[in-house]
């Protein structure tokens, strides 16, 4: 039996023997082995080393969930927490941090030649999860559930049929309902006020949150027609941000000194289609006033080749920001990745609205934004960038790794999404219905730099 099955049995047998959940919550496992220090390659790496890493224990999601909102999952088909590796944010005291789930756990699988997307827990509700990182264990601190205005379950259902998924049973065979409610929560910051910011997949939004998890303004593009939802709904956001891919929203998200906040698209937009958006290396960031309710500004970024990013991948399609991290003053660091590696560039914003209201966010200028190879012979002021790290060349940094947080001068927190230990197919779950884990484990991995990174 391997030591992963073995710690599942463990905690399943203590929750039958009427164990309070929250000693369960810091429930931790082995170490990752991750070596002391490593030596990266010359292309920005060079130095840069694995200094730590821990792991997340094994809880059964059902009660986790059900602690939090009492009848919220019925049956959790054997899959544990996981999927806070979404975003990381320092919580304050050294080893702490705030993650946020995405909207649970969920696969794909082919009926019929067509692809559908299965939520496996529909009643999984997104969480705001605290941790503390001691030696190589990774403990929950606290937990906060998302809720509507009237204290109902977030979902991580999709929420229109006119533009999301279908969503369907762990088998695919059954569909659910959608939910207005529904939120895939990626970047996570907490403001000085205690409440919290997090972007989302579907609308793509912004997304303001009380310290109890209230959502208190959900900001969504012009034109979106989100209806019945149980919180506010403020149209505030460029429409072209309509045109997102499917799962391809906003994913990072960072908060500026002067409180502005900076959200990434993860991935091109589809302009004027599905293979414009696909072929291209051109996304985009803004900048948000939560004073003024506003986006101040949206900037150009483009990606490095794919096969840059990940040698092993030649679909330019599979690029992705995952992570932003601020650094003071107008910087940033900002995520490259693919879900097998990831590399880090620092950018510096600059004054003014960049490509906000101008011809780019209008559907109809041809060629698009996201069709030009060159956008700065097209005059488009796409932001500079350093590299700072290929964690590609780092051994020991774990792949899909969605959450970056600056712990130091010198160094990262990094956390990997486990995707709750689902993978895609059939084949995911046994024949009683139980998941058949992935053994990926969510991690929180140190990473020391060669140099102070806000220099």
């Amino acid at each position: 039996m391997s030591s992963h099955a073995h710690t599942r049995r463990t905690v399943r047998r203590t929750l039958s023997a009427g164990v309070p959940l929250a000693l369960l919550a810091a429930v931790a496992v082995t170490a990752t082995g991750a070596p002391a220090s490593a030596h990266g390659g010359p292309h920005g790496d060079k130095g840069v080393r694995v200094v730590g890493s821990a792991t997340l224990g094994n809880t059964p999601l059902g009660p986790f969930s059900n602690a939090l909102l009492p009848g919220s999952v019925a049956d959790d088909h054997g899959i544990d927490l996981g999927g806070i590796g979404s975003d990381i944010y320092p919580a304050g005291r050294k080893g702490e941090f705030w993650t946020v789930t995405d909207r649970g756990p969920n696969g794909q699988i082919k009926v019929d030649g067509t692809k559908r997307r299965t939520f496996p827990v529909p009643g999984f509700d997104p969480a705001i999860v605290k941790i503390r990182v001691s030696g190589h264990r990774v403990q929950v601190l606290k937990s906060i559930p998302l809720t509507t205005r009237s204290g109902k379950a977030v979902t991580g259902l999709p929420n229109q049929a006119s533009r999301d998924e279908a969503p369907y049973t762990y088998d695919a065979r059954t569909p659910l309902h959608y939910d207005p409610n529904g939120l895939d929560t990626e970047g996570i910051v907490r403001a000085a006020d205690g409440t919290f910011w997090l972007v989302d997949e579907y609308g793509p939004s912004l997304v303001h949150v009380s310290a109890r998890g209230e959502v208190l303004t959900r900001y969504v593009p012009r034109g979106l027609n989100l209806k019945g939802a149980d919180y506010p709904v403020v149209e505030s956001l460029p429409a072209i941000l309509l045109k997102r891919k499917t799962n391809r929203g906003f994913e990072g998200l960072a908060q500026l000194p002067g409180g502005d906040l900076v959200l990434a698209v993860q991935s091109p937009l589809s302009v004027p289609d599905a293979t414009a958006g696909n072929g291209s290396r051109n996304t985009r960031l803004l900048r948000f006033s939560p004073k003024k309710r506003a986006v101040r500004a949206e900037y150009a970024y483009r990606f490095d080749p794919v096969d840059v990013v990940d040698p092993s991948q030649h679909d330019t399609s599979e690029l992705k920001i995952s992570s932003l991290v601020a650094l003071g003053g107008d910087k940033l660091l900002v995520q490259e990745r693919t879900d097998k590696t990831s590399r880090v560039h620092r950018v510096t914003l600059p004054h003014g609205r960049g490509i906000l209201a101008g011809a780019w966010d209008d559907p109809a200028t041809s060629p698009s934004y996201e069709q030009l190879d060159d956008p700065a012979a097209a005059k488009v002021p796409v932001l500079r960038k350093t590299l700072v790290a290929d964690f590609g060349k780092v051994p020991g940094v774990p792949g899909k790794i969605e959450g970056i947080a600056l712990t130091g001068p010198d160094t990262l927190a990094l956390i990997n999404d486990n995707d709750f230990g689902m993978s895609d197919g059939p084949e995911a779950f046994d024949a009683r219905g139980r998941l058949v884990d992935s053994g990926i484990e969510t991690t929180v991995t140190y990473v020391r730099l060669p140099r102070p990174v806000r220099g």
